[in-house]
Formats: C-alpha cells, structure tokens, sequence
C-alpha cells in the first residue's frame, strides 16, 4: 500500500512538471476565443483532455508495441543525406511540435506587423477562433504533450505488480494533475490578461517548446540528416532556457523603465 501512495504521489509530481508548457498553451490559445467564452473554453477543454489521458492510457497500456515499433513504409534512407524509422509516437510528438512552432510564430509576426493596435482591437483579434474551435485545439494538443507523460507514468508503475491497480493509479494521477491545470489555467490566463508585456515571452517560450517536441520527435524517428542523429533537447536544457528568458525579460522590463524615467527627468 504504501509502495502505491509513493507511486502516486511521484506520478502526480512527474503530470505537474511535464504539464507546465501545456498550461502555457491553453492559458495563450484560449485567448483566441471570445472573452466572455474564455473561462468556459479552458474547463471544458481540460475535462475533455482528462476524459480523453484515461482513454490514451487504455490504449498505450494496450497497444504500446504499435506505437514503438518503426513503420515499415516510413523506414529508409537517402544515401548519405538522410535517415529515418518513423513510428507513431514521433509523427504524433513531430506533427504537435511543428503546429506549436507554427502558431507561435503566426501570433509573434501579428503582433510585430499590426499597426496602431489598441487594446480593443486586440481583444477583437483574440477573439477570432470560436469556442468550439479553441475546445478542440486545446483537447488535440492535451494529447500530445500528454504522450510523454503518460509513456513515463507506464515506466513508473512497472514495480505495481496488479495492472489493474497499476492502471486505477495512473488514472487517479491523470484526474488530479488535470484537476489543478484547471486551477492554474485561469490564474495564468488572469495574470497574462493583466500584464500584456509578457504575451510576448509566452510566446517565444512556446517555440522553445515546439523546438523541444520536434527535436524528440526526429529522435524518436531515429533521423539523421547528413550522417548526424537528432538530439532531444533535455528537460534541464529546456528549463534552463525558459529561466534565462525570463531574466532576460524582467532585466530589460526594469533597464527600460529606468530609461523612460531619466528622459522624463530631463525633459
């Protein structure tokens, strides 16, 4: 018993710190819906992505091998250009990065190339996608950043020798990281809407992770372009980035509100 609370306990841990560049996704792509519909988009859309983790897990318990193992039709080669052993998790992880990388780029150039944007505008602008539309982006991407997480979880309860206690544990742990994304999903959302400056560094540390998905992703796929293998970018490596961005951002915030202040004073 107190192997399976310990087990828990770790799972819930591993769901929260993997969950944090998914919280950052939902928090930026449900601004894209209506603002009175805003809140309601991102519960729906994580009960939805808490539904559908279970029903992930289900199948990776079940069918894991598929998932594994390189599709004979995606294995190859070019001579001395490019290799590759595709299977479904790297097209999965490979297709979600690319879409991250895409969408934050997208909303990056909109900011830089629309002119006289006022906060109303920006609003209206926000607002472009439908409710439903926002829902599903949420639940599809849920799912990809929720592969890892889940393939981790497996590795984890290898020790629980019922599966299906190994299973329930996982499924409990599902429900409670989901449980407090839907917490901090709003006070994210709350704090981004408030301070409109750090859209910005959300946005680029989302193509920090779109960059990590699909550097996993060529490496899962076994790719290698001109004889040299794709390395996933590591978790440490990732973290350490996102922390220096966020210095960089709050150091240049205060150097520039020093230099608005002493041209006030001299004028």
């Amino acid at each position: 018993m107190a192997q399976v609370i310990f087990t828990l306990l770790m799972l819930v841990m591993l769901q929260a710190v993997l969950g944090f560049d998914n919280l950052l996704y939902i928090s930026l792509e449900s601004k894209k819906a209506p603002v009175s519909e805003q809140k309601r988009v991102r519960r729906v859309g994580i009960l939805i992505a808490i539904v559908l983790r279970i029903v992930l897990l289900f199948v990776l318990v079940s069918l894991i091998k598929y998932f594994q193992e390189p599709f004979s039709f995606l294995t190859g080669h070019i001579e001395d250009i490019v290799d590759f052993a595709f299977n479904g998790h790297s097209l999965i992880v490979l297709a979600g990065g690319g879409f991250i990388i895409y969408t934050a780029i997208k909303e990056i150039w909109h900011m830089i190339s629309t002119k006289d944007l006022t906060i109303d505008q920006m609003a209206t602008d926000k607002g472009s996608k439908s409710a439903n539309a926002v829902v599903v982006s949420i639940v599809v991407m849920n799912l990809v950043f929720s592969f890892d997480s889940i393939l981790a979880a497996i590795g984890l309860t290898r020790e629980i020798e019922n599966p299906t206690t190994a299973f329930i544990v996982m499924a409990i742990a599902i429900v409670i990281s989901g449980l407090l994304m839907l917490v901090f999903a709003n006070k994210i959302s709350s704090f981004l809407s408030k301070n409109r400056m750090y859209e910005v560094l959300g946005l680029f540390i989302l193509f920090i992770v779109g960059i990590m998905l699909v550097t996993e992703g060529g490496h899962l796929a076994h790719l290698k372009i001109f004889g040299n293998e794709i390395v996933p970018m590591s978790k440490t490596t990732f973290y350490f980035v996102i922390a220096v961005l966020v210095i960089v951002d709050v150091v240049q915030g205060r150097y520039q509100k020093k230099l608005i202040k002493q041209e006030i004073t001299e004028k």
